[in-house]
């Protein structure tokens, strides 16, 4: 199993420790998170680079600004109450 590593001990900061075929291991504010892939599938096909370009939006929450991808701490702490709901604008299809 290849693993990637980008770690930090600040408590303010976010970092990537673990990249591998299941999903992604982060430390935020010294915690550690594991993402996996059927949580965050948009991650998936993502570059390396990209995924470690991951930083503080404020105090409650990450963003991946490559991406275009943010989400609270709540939801890595409680990723139970913030089920996936994508929803469809009329304009998404192509007719």
């Amino acid at each position: 199993m290849a693993t990637i590593s980008n770690s930090s001990t600040d408590n303010t900061s976010v970092s990537v420790l673990m990249i591998n075929a299941q999903g992604i291991m982060l430390s935020v504010q010294g915690n550690d998170y594991f993402l996996s892939y059927n949580r965050i599938p948009w991650m998936k096909d993502a570059t390396i680079s990209s995924v470690l370009n991951v930083r503080m939006s404020g105090r409650e929450a990450i963003e991946w600004p490559e991406l275009d991808v943010d989400l609270e701490l709540e939801s890595l702490k409680h990723p139970e109450r913030y089920p996936l709901i994508m929803k469809r604008n009329p304009l998404d299809y192509i007719a």
